[in-house]
């Protein structure tokens, strides 16, 4: 699990990337704001349409939790 500071400080900075951005204002360094698990924090294997990263979604759905997706086998 990645360190709460530094989850809560990419937060900080995607917020502020997109108020900025709201306000026609252009960010210095855009590739800096990157995606997280909205769930454990992680940040590679991130999954955008669910918003969490592949080991959460794989937990979500072993359970059942999200809706139409099963486990596939042929």
């Amino acid at each position: 699990m990645a360190r709460r500071s530094i989850v809560i400080s990419q937060q900080r900075k995607l917020q502020k990337l997109l108020r900025d951005k709201q306000h026609g204002r252009k960010s210095r360094f855009a590739t800096r704001a990157y995606n997280r698990c909205q769930l454990c924090g992680r940040r590679h294997g991130y999954m955008r349409f669910f918003g969490t990263c592949r080991i959460c979604f794989r937990e979500l759905a072993s359970n059942g939790e999200i809706p139409g997706i099963t486990k596939s086998s042929w």
